[in-house]
C-alpha cells in the first residue's frame, strides 16, 4: 500500500477507494502536452552537429534526406537509426538566430551524423528524439533503398513497411541473451531429394547455396524448412522464412520449436498483436534471436549476419504487398540474398514461372526428388473431361460424374474427403470452343474480352478484333464456361446424409480436421490439414480456374490443385484425386504427371516467344481518362519501350474491397501497360519514377499510379 493510501486510512480521512478513483480520473484527463522545443539559441553538439534525416513523407519529389542541427541536449540519444521528430515545411524565410523556425511536426529517422551539411542555408534543429533505440540500421536502409528503386517508389514508403510502429512498453523491456548455435542437424527427410543432404551441408559449413525446391507432397515440408534453418544456425548465422499466411507460419513455427527448442526463433505475424510483434522484432534486431518465420512483412526482418532466406509458395498473391510501392517477397529476398551473399531457398509443391527463370538463368539450382519417389508420395490423379460429363447421366443431373461419386464413396470408408470448389467471382477468359486455346490479340498477344457480350477487343492494348479465328484448329467459335460450385457442394451433402460436412472458406477458415470420415468443402487456399491425410479429393469446376482472364491462369490453377492434392495420402496408401477438367489441358496433364517444374519451363518458353513477363519487364500506369496517355507521353521512357493501351479498368463495387488495380467507385479510369526487353527494367522504373516525381511537384490534379511487374495484368 502506498503512503497516500496509508494516510487516507487514518480517522477522519475519506474512504481510500474514493481517493484512488479521483487519482485515476485525474490521471486519465486529457492534459495538453507541451510542444517540442525549437532550441532557439541552444548550443549544438560539439562533434557531428548535423543529422541527416529521412522524413516520413512518402511523396516522390521529396524522396531525399534532409539535414537538421543537433542540439547539445539531444547529442547522446540522436544516433543513426533512431526515431526523431522534426519540423518540416517552414520554408527559408522564417529564420531567427541562425535557425530555421516553424513548420509542422513530422516523424523521421536519423540515417547519419555529419560534421557539416551540403545545404548552405539555415538548418532547423531536431525537435525531439522519440526513442534512443536504433531501429533503422545501415543494412536495412540499403535494402529499403534497393526496393524503392526496383519498384519506382519512395524510400519513406518502403521504410514504413520495413519498420513496425513503436510500442513503448515492448521497447522498455530487455531482450533475452542469445543462445549458442545448435549442432548441425541430420539430413532427415531431406534425403528424399538427390541434392538435399548436400544443400544442408553447405549451409552448415557457412556456404550460400541457392535452390528452387519442388517439395514432395505430404506433411513434411515444415520440418524440412526447419532442418534448413537449423543447419544455418549451426554455422553461427541467421535464417529468415517467409510464408503466405498465418496457418503456414504456425506449422513452420511448430516445426522450428520441435527442431530447435524455445528461444531460438521469433514468429512475426499480424495475429501476434502490435506489442508482442514489436517485442519479437526488437529481439531480432538486438541479436537475441537468429531465426525468423513470418508472413509478408517479415521479409524486412533485421537479422544479423543473414545466412539463409526461404520463401514458401511464392505464387500466392499474399506475397505481393498491397501498399505502395507494392514489393513482392520473392524479389525482396532475392535482393537480400544478392546483397548479403547468403543462401536462398524458393520452395513449394508447385513451381512458378519466375522460379523456373531463376533455374534457367543459372542463378539457382533445382532441388527435386527422383520420379520413383515422387510416384510413391503423390496420390493417383484421375481426370474427367467434357466428353465423360456429356455421356454421364449422373453428371447431367447432379453436375458430378460417376467417377467422382465413386471416389467420394470409397474415400469415406477410410477417412475424410476434400472437395475443392472455386471461389465466387471467378470470371472466365475466352477460349476456342473446339480446342480450348486461349483467344489472344494479334497485335500484342493480350487476352481478348467481350465486355458488351458482342464485340471483341484486347484487354491490354484495346484494339478491336472483328475476325477472330483460332490459330490452332481454325475454329471461329468462342466459349466461356463456369459450372456452379455451390450447387455441386449441396449435391454432395444430400448424397451422403450420414456424413458430416465441414466448410472452409473466406468467412471461416479451418486449420485442421480430424482423420474421421467427413466431407470437407473448401475454396482454394483455405484447405485444412487432415490428420493422417485425406483419403481422396475432388477438384471441381476446373474450367472456372483455367478460364480466368489472367496471364497466370494455368499456372495459378496448377498451383491450387497441387496444394490441395498434396494433402491427400500417397498412392501406396490408396490416395486418389479426381479433377473435373479437360484432360488435354496443359495444366491438367502437368497435374496427372505431377510435373509442376516442367509446366513452368514450358510456360517460360512460351512467354519468352510472346514477350510476356517475367521474360520482359512490365509496368502498369493507371489514372483517370486520358491521364495515363498524357503521363507516358512525357515520361522519357527507354527507346525500346512498348506502350499497350490504354484500356478501361473496372471500377470497385460499392461496399466491396478495392483491389490495387481497381478504379474508385463511380469513377472511370484507364490503364496502360509499358513493356521493355530484359535488362531494361531498371531504366523503365527510373524513368517512371522521375516523371511521377516531376508531376507531383507541379501539383497535377489527376492522380497517376504506377505498379512495376503487376501480378495481375489480364
Amino acid at each position: 500500500m502506498s503512503s497516500e493510501n496509508e494516510q487516507s486510512a487514518e480517522p477522519g480521512a475519506g474512504p481510500p477507494e474514493q481517493l484512488a478513483l479521483i487519482r485515476e480520473t485525474v490521471r486519465r484527463a486529457k492534459v495538453p502536452r507541451a510542444k517540442p522545443r525549437t532550441w532557439r539559441g541552444a548550443a549544438l553538439a560539439r562533434e557531428l552537429p548535423v543529422a541527416r534525416v529521412l522524413v516520413n513523407k512518402g511523396v516522390l519529389h521529396l524522396d531525399q534526406f534532409f539535414d537538421y542541427a543537433v542540439p547539445e541536449e539531444l547529442d547522446a540519444d540522436a544516433r543513426p537509426g533512431v526515431r526523431v521528430r522534426v519540423r518540416f515545411g517552414a520554408g527559408g524565410r522564417n529564420v531567427q538566430g541562425g535557425r530555421r523556425e516553424g513548420g509542422g511536426l513530422i516523424d523521421g529517422f536519423i540515417v547519419e551524423r555529419r560534421a557539416d551539411s551540403d545545404y548552405r542555408g539555415a538548418l532547423a534543429a531536431l525537435a525531439s528524439v522519440v526513442s534512443p533505440e536504433p531501429v533503422l540500421g545501415p543494412d536495412l536502409l540499403a535494402l529499403c533503398r534497393a526496393v524503392a528503386d526496383r519498384y519506382a517508389g519512395s524510400l519513406a514508403d518502403v521504410v514504413q513497411l520495413a519498420v513496425p510502429p513503436r510500442n513503448g512498453r515492448a521497447e522498455s523491456r530487455p531482450s533475452p541473451e542469445p543462445l549458442p548455435p545448435p549442432p548441425a542437424p541430420p539430413p532427415g527427410s531431406w534425403e528424399r531429394y538427390a541434392q538435399g543432404p548436400a544443400f544442408l551441408r553447405a549451409l552448415a559449413e557457412g556456404g550460400a547455396p541457392r535452390a528452387v525446391w519442388t517439395a514432395l507432397p505430404g506433411p513434411h515440408w515444415p520440418a524440412e524448412i526447419a532442418g534448413a534453418v537449423a543447419a544455418t544456425l549451426s554455422s553461427g548465422r541467421g535464417a529468415l522464412v517467409v510464408v503466405p499466411d498465418g496457418r503456414a507460419a504456425a506449422r513452420v513455427d511448430a516445426a522450428l520449436t520441435e527442431a530447435l527448442g524455445t528461444g531460438r526463433h521469433a514468429l512475426l505475424t499480424a495475429e501476434s498483436g502490435p506489442e508482442k510483434r514489436y517485442r519479437q522484432w526488437l529481439a531480432v534486431r538486438r541479436g537475441s534471436v537468429r531465426a525468423v518465420v513470418g508472413t509478408r512483412a517479415a521479409m524486412f526482418a533485421p537479422l544479423r549476419d543473414l545466412g539463409l532466406v526461404v520463401v514458401w509458395d511464392d505464387g500466392d498473391s499474399s506475397h505481393s504487398d498491397d501498399n505502395a510501392p507494392f514489393p513482392h517477397v520473392r524479389e525482396v529476398l532475392e535482393l537480400r540474398a544478392t546483397q548479403g551473399r547468403c543462401g536462398f531457398l524458393l520452395g513449394g509443391t508447385s513451381c512458378t514461372v519466375e522460379a523456373a527463370q531463376l533455374v534457367e538463368s543459372g542463378w539457382a539450382l533445382p532441388l527435386l526428388a527422383d520420379r520413383e519417389r515422387l510416384r510413391r508420395a503423390a496420390p493417383l490423379i484421375r481426370t474427367v473431361g467434357d466428353g465423360e460429363l456429356a455421356r454421364d447421366g449422373a453428371a447431367r443431373s447432379a453436375r458430378l460424374p460417376s467417377l467422382a461419386w465413386g471416389a467420394v464413396r470409397d474415400g469415406l470408408r477410410s477417412g475424410p474427403v476434400l472437395v475443392q470448389v472455386p471461389r465466387r467471382g471467378y470470371a472466365p477468359r475466352l477460349a476456342c470452343e473446339r480446342c480450348r486455346t486461349p483467344a489472344r490479340c494479334r497485335h500484342c498477344a493480350g487476352p481478348l474480352q467481350a465486355p458488351d457480350q458482342r464485340d471483341l477487343d484486347c484487354a491490354w492494348c484495346g484494339r478491336p478484333e472483328g475476325a477472330w479465328q483460332c490459330a490452332e484448329c481454325g475454329s471461329f467459335r468462342l466459349r466461356a464456361q463456369i459450372v456452379g460450385a455451390r450447387r455441386t457442394a449441396e449435391e454432395l451433402g444430400r448424397a451422403f446424409p450420414a456424413v458430416p460436412v465441414r466448410t472452409s472458406g473466406r468467412d471461416h477458415v479451418l486449420d485442421a480436421v480430424p482423420g474421421a470420415p467427413a466431407l470437407v468443402v473448401s475454396t482454394p487456399g483455405a484447405e485444412p490439414v487432415a490428420e493422417g491425410g485425406y483419403a481422396a479429393a475432388l477438384l471441381l469446376d476446373g474450367w472456372a480456374m483455367l478460364g480466368r482472364p489472367d496471364l497466370r491462369a494455368g499456372e495459378e490453377a496448377l498451383r491450387r490443385w497441387t496444394a490441395a492434392a498434396a494433402l491427400v495420402r500417397g498412392q501406396d496408401e490408396g490416395g486418389t484425386v479426381v479433377i473435373v477438367a479437360e484432360p488435354t489441358e496443359r495444366a491438367v496433364q502437368a497435374l496427372v504427371r505431377w510435373d509442376p517444374a516442367g509446366f513452368a519451363r514450358r510456360e517460360l518458353a512460351e512467354r519468352a516467344e510472346l514477350g510476356f513477363p517475367p521474360v520482359s519487364r512490365m509496368a502498369s500506369v493507371t489514372g483517370p481518362v486520358d491521364a495515363p496517355a498524357a503521363f507516358l507521353a512525357g515520361a522519357g521512357l527507354p527507346p525500346e519501350a512498348e506502350i499497350l493501351g490504354p484500356v478501361p479498368v473496372p471500377s470497385a463495387e460499392p461496399g466491396r474491397p478495392r483491389r490495387p488495380g481497381d478504379a474508385p467507385p463511380g469513377e472511370s479510369w484507364e490503364r496502360a501497360l509499358v513493356r521493355v526487353v530484359p535488362g531494361r527494367g531498371a531504366a523503365l522504373a527510373r524513368a517512371l519514377k522521375t516523371a511521377l516525381a516531376a508531376r507531383m511537384a507541379k501539383g497535377a490534379a489527376d492522380p497517376v499510379r504506377i505498379r512495376i511487374d503487376p501480378p495481375d495484368i489480364g
